[in-house]
C-alpha cells in the first residue's frame, strides 16, 4: 500500500492511495533516516506530521486515525507520505502482536 495523508483546505487530515506502477521510480531527496520502535498499543493522540516526509513500516503494524473516525492499517511493506502538517492531525497506535519497526526519511 502507497497512501498520502494531507492537510485539506477543511483543516482536516485526509487519506489518499497512490499508485506506483510497475517500472515507474520516484526520486526525491532527504536530509537524513530515522529507525523507530514501538510496542504494540504504544498510542500517539492527535498530533500533525512533524515534517514531510515517508514512513515506511518494516515489520509489524501501525493504524493511522483521522478525524472522521477512518482508520488505516499498515503492516510491512507499507509507505505513508506524512503531509498532514497543519491542523488536528492524526493518531497513531501500534497494533498486532509485536513490536512495530518503521523508518521515517523527511524530505527537502
Amino acid at each position: 500500500m502507497f497512501v498520502r495523508l494531507y492537510s485539506g483546505e477543511d483543516g482536516h487530515s485526509h487519506f489518499e492511495e497512490l499508485d506506483l506502477t510497475v517500472g515507474q521510480s520516484l526520486v526525491q531527496a532527504a536530509t537524513s533516516i530515522t529507525f523507530l520502535r514501538s510496542e504494540p498499543g504504544d498510542f500517539v493522540d492527535w498530533h500533525p506530521a512533524p515534517r514531510c516526509q515517508y514512513v515506511i513500516t518494516l515489520s509489524g503494524q501501525v493504524e493511522i486515525g483521522i478525524w472522521d473516525g477512518t482508520v488505516r492499517r499498515l503492516g510491512p511493506g507499507d509507505v505513508m507520505l506524512a503531509e498532514d502538517l497543519t491542523g488536528r492531525g492524526h493518531t497513531t497506535r501500534a497494533a498486532g502482536n509485536g513490536p512495530r519497526l518503521s523508518v521515517a526519511i523527511p524530505l527537502t
